[in-house]
């Protein structure tokens, strides 16, 4: 693989706007009518949000990161897909490069709802 060029400076200020969070994988189910999409249920500390994630044909089994913890976008506009309401974003890395995904996670467990950055 080739690494992609680096994008372009943003200021800190930009940054700061983006809300990461690590929560735990409690449970993933599939969603009807879609060959890619899979529902996270996450639990973030003080409250439970259900995020959809494009993983289905990346796993040969996607119920293997139930009790992961990974880090999430936690202020995205909610986003309905499948008729399903998106609250959030999974980190994955390698997906955009053509590589298998992996989830960025914390190296070691800390409290739901812990903050990046």
């Amino acid at each position: 693989m080739t690494p992609a060029p680096v994008k372009p400076p943003i200021s800190t200020d930009v940054l700061d706007k983006i809300d990461i969070r690590a929560g735990t994988i409690e449970s993933v189910e599939e969603v009807p009518g879609s060959d890619k999409l899979v529902a996270l249920r996450v639990n973030f500390g003080d409250h439970k949000r259900t995020i959809l994630s494009g993983m289905k044909q990346e796993r040969a089994n996607v119920r293997e990161i139930e009790g992961k913890q990974a880090l999430f976008v936690v202020n995205l506009e909610p986003r309905k897909m499948r008729g399903v309401l998106s609250e959030g974003m999974l980190f994955d890395i390698g997906y955009a490069d053509g590589v298998k995904p992996a989830l960025a996670m914390p190296e070691n467990s800390v409290p739901d709802g812990s903050r990046a950055g």
